[in-house]
C-alpha cells in the first residue's frame, strides 16, 4: 500500500453523480460522470478530476451555444491551462482525448498572479472550431489557502499527507454539490 492510499479517507458519497458532459464524435452522443472520470484517473487527485468537470460542465453548453448544430464534437476540443495538476489532465483527456490529439497545453503565461495563489492557476481556456470561452475559478472558498499551502509544502509529514487527502475529498465536494455555473465564471 502507497504512502497516499494509507493516508486516503474512507469513500464517501460524491455530490450529484447523475451529473454528466456532453460531447459528440462522428455523430454519437458521449456522456461522461465525474465516476467515469475517477475511474479513468484512479483516486489520487480527485479535486483535479472534479475542476475539469465543473469547468467542462461550464464550457461545453455555452461553446455549443455558438456552433451551428450545436454540437461539440470531441476531436475539435482544444484546452489551454496553467493547471497542471494529473487530475485535470486526465478527466480532460477522458472526455476531449485532447492530450493524445496535441490540443492540451499547460501554459504557466495563462495564469491570473492578480487573483493571489490560491487562485491564480484555475484558469481553464477551452475552444471548439472558432468558438472559445475562458473559465475562471469564483472567488467563492472552493479552493482554500491551506490546500495550497500545504499541496507546495516539501516533505509533507504523515499527518499532513492525511490531512491533504482529506482535504482533497472536500475540493471535490465543494466543487461537484454546486452547478458548474457557481464554480467557474465564463470570459467569451
Amino acid at each position: 500500500m502507497t504512502n497516499a492510499a494509507a493516508n486516503r479517507p474512507e469513500p464517501t458519497p460524491v455530490p450529484n453523480p447523475d451529473r454528466a458532459v456532453t460531447v459528440w464524435e462522428d455523430g454519437v452522443q458521449l456522456s461522461f460522470t465525474f465516476a467515469d472520470c475517477m475511474k479513468y484517473h484512479g483516486q489520487g487527485f480527485p479535486g483535479g478530476v472534479a475542476h475539469a468537470f465543473a469547468a467542462l460542465g461550464r464550457a461545453l453548453p455555452e461553446l455549443a451555444a455558438r456552433i451551428p448544430g450545436g454540437r461539440v464534437e470531441r476531436g475539435e476540443i482544444r484546452v489551454r491551462t496553467p493547471f497542471g495538476g494529473p487530475g485535470a489532465r486526465d478527466a480532460f483527456e477522458l472526455v476531449t482525448r485532447a492530450v493524445t490529439g496535441d490540443r492540451y497545453s499547460v501554459i504557466p503565461e495563462l495564469a491570473r498572479p492578480e487573483r493571489g495563489n490560491t487562485l491564480a492557476r484555475y484558469v481553464f481556456e477551452i475552444s471548439a472550431g472558432e468558438a472559445r470561452v475562458t473559465c475562471v475559478i469564483r472567488n467563492d472558498g472552493i479552493v482554500t489557502d491551506e490546500f495550497i499551502a500545504l499541496t507546495a509544502k516539501p516533505d509533507k509529514t504523515p499527518v499532513e499527507l492525511a490531512c491533504l487527502e482529506v482535504l482533497k475529498v472536500q475540493m471535490r465536494d465543494r466543487i461537484l454539490s454546486r452547478d458548474p455555473a457557481m464554480v467557474y465564471d465564463v470570459e467569451a
